[in-house]
């Protein structure tokens, strides 16, 4: 997975947008083997909890927005994915979707046989585009909109401890208001969603620490007890590297862009290697404040989690 660990941690750590500019020819979408963890984890949300996990606000038409995430698809995956205007082939998947109706095209592989299928015609035909879409790709997508800096779509299967409805047609000063140490982020608000919605493409990076192994973390489905008590005895067994790539396609002509979402989850003794990654990670832990390590549920771990990337500086 494509996660920048020298652009994204850095000490000290501080809160704020990160934004980069993505050089031309950049891919912002990973396309799923059959039978991949991202997939096998999306397919059981889609299955079991799609109203979890796909949300719009009433009136809201993603279709321009949806349309132009399946043509970029095309453009990066032309081995994969293909795109007419009208009708989506996820060729590895086995499957298309034209107009709302699902088209098997063969079994498909890896063990999937016909749960590819079976779980599009459980989505309502308005979302069976977007369903192909999220099995097809690694990443979960939302639509921001630069008026009124909201997010009035989302198709989220792997989120990192938040959930979608919660998201859905709120400002972005809401959304981000549970953030910690969100000053900077709340100031430029508007600047931020008026760059992200203009012609350029922008990427960022998000990390934590979290005792949560899986990719699907959505609040409703996370062991609340968080942290085991023993944790400090057993570190690195049982704390897990989760990252995020994010990324933004435009739709500069209507201020919008489509946001995509690349979460992994690796062990984090396999994640981060001895000296300057264990250094810089220590630093920036170290720096964090009290606010952040609450927000990010780290305030009882710290400290071992410290000890065990000061002996492998």
């Amino acid at each position: 997975m494509s996660f920048d660990f020298s652009a994204a941690v850095q000490a000290p750590f501080r809160m704020q947008p990160g934004l980069r500019r993505l050089p031309a020819g950049s891919p912002q979408l990973t396309a799923l083997a059959p039978g991949s963890r991202h997939q096998r984890e999306k397919l059981a949300v889609l299955s079991a909890f799609a109203d979890m996990a796909l949300v719009g606000d009433p009136g809201f038409d993603p279709t321009p927005a949806l349309h132009a995430l399946a043509r970029h698809a095309a453009a990066e995956w032309p081995a994969d994915w293909a795109w007419d205007g009208r009708r989506a082939v996820a060729s590895r998947l086995g499957v298309a979707v034209a107009d709302g109706k699902v088209e098997p095209l063969s079994r498909g592989g890896f063990g999937l046989g016909d749960e590819a299928p079976r779980c599009l015609r459980g989505l309502a035909p308005a979302w069976r585009l977007a369903g192909l879409l999220s099995l097809a790709f690694a990443e979960d997508f939302a639509i921001v909109e630069a008026d009124g800096a909201r997010i009035p779509w989302l198709a989220v299967a792997l989120p990192s401890f938040w959930a979608p409805a919660e998201k859905v047609g709120r400002p972005f000063t809401e959304v981000h208001a549970p953030v910690a140490d969100n000053a900077v982020l709340l100031r430029a608000a508007d600047a931020l969603m008026a760059l992200v919605t203009g012609p350029d493409r922008w990427e960022r990076f998000v990390w934590t620490v979290t005792p949560h192994p899986r990719l699907h973390a959505h609040p409703a489905h996370v062991d609340p007890e968080g942290w085991p008590a023993d944790i400090a005895e057993t570190l690195p067994a049982g704390a897990w590297w989760r990252t995020e790539r994010q990324t933004f396609i435009p739709l500069a002509q209507r201020r919008q862009a489509v946001f995509t979402i690349l979460v992994d989850v690796q062990p984090l003794a396999r994640s981060i290697g001895r000296g300057a990654q264990s250094a810089t990670l220590h630093d920036a832990l170290a720096s964090m404040s009290p606010a952040v390590l609450a927000y990010r549920s780290l305030q009882g771990v710290r400290d071992p989690l410290l000890h065990w990337l000061a002996d492998r500086r």
